[in-house]
């Protein structure tokens, strides 16, 4: 009983102290690493015979993950070669070339998106937990956060392959908050595309999306509550989070 009645303590008194918890995709959020997966992309491509693609094509699949990446260039290459679209193991083989490739050229060209550390510095001495949830597979985010240089801020970080669900199914983003001992109630989310934002809604988290993100939808088209260029001066939307 007494221990039960200490353990009771503890977690209120830290309900009581811990402030926020606020998650983060990673793809077009903290890191802006398109120019590094258009490489691996057009790597694979050239390598199976398909079309390369431009940054910019490369921007809108990413949020997907690495398996609707190269099933998009293929479905723009099916009406031409419909034989090839429906030939699961070419495809499997061309993901896995992808993430080979990928994993050993992750951060040649990649680079933090505006204001990223100094926020993220800002919210760890403001005693704010940070997760990311990610549809990148687990071992390639992590690696890329260290190479980075800003695992270290992280408390968990949860991929595509971490759980049996991702993103935009909301237990990406509940499951990572109960991992890390968080309350729904005060978290935050911060994204750049649909699956963040979706995932965020039916959770019940407010949603901070970046302009410009990983998509193909158009910003009036992606649920939020606030949207922002970048991260210099988001200390002031979530300030406001911190004490409600």
């Amino acid at each position: 009983t007494c221990y039960l009645i200490h353990k009771l303590f503890l977690i209120n008194t830290f309900k009581m102290t811990q402030k926020l918890t606020i998650l983060f995709d990673l793809d077009g959020t903290l890191v802006d690493t398109a120019p590094d997966l258009m490489s691996a992309h057009n790597y694979v491509m050239n390598k199976f015979g398909y079309n390369t693609k431009s940054i910019d094509e490369i921007r809108n699949y990413v949020g997907k993950g690495a398996a609707v990446m190269i099933g998009r260039s293929l479905w723009n290459e099916a009406k031409k070669e419909l034989s090839k679209i429906t030939d699961q193991k070419i495809k499997d083989k061309m993901v896995e070339e992808f993430l080979d490739y990928y994993g050993k050229n992750i951060v040649k060209e990649s680079k933090l998106i505006n204001g990223v550390y100094d926020f993220l510095k800002w919210a760890k001495e403001n005693n704010i937990s940070m997760g990311v949830c990610t549809n990148k597979q687990e071992n390639l985010s992590v690696d890329l956060l260290k190479k980075i240089k800003i695992y270290d801020f992280f408390d968990y970080v949860a991929g595509r392959n971490t759980f049996e669900y991702y993103k935009p199914d909301p237990r990406h983003l509940t499951s990572t908050i109960e991992i890390m001992g968080g309350d729904i109630k005060k978290s935050l989310m911060i994204g750049d595309s649909e699956n963040d934002a979706d995932a965020a809604k039916s959770a019940g988290i407010p949603m901070i999306l970046l302009e410009d993100g990983y998509t193909d939808k158009k910003i009036e088209q992606i649920h939020h509550d606030h949207l922002v260029k970048d991260f210099i001066g988001l200390e002031k939307i979530v300030s406001t989070y911190i004490n409600d």
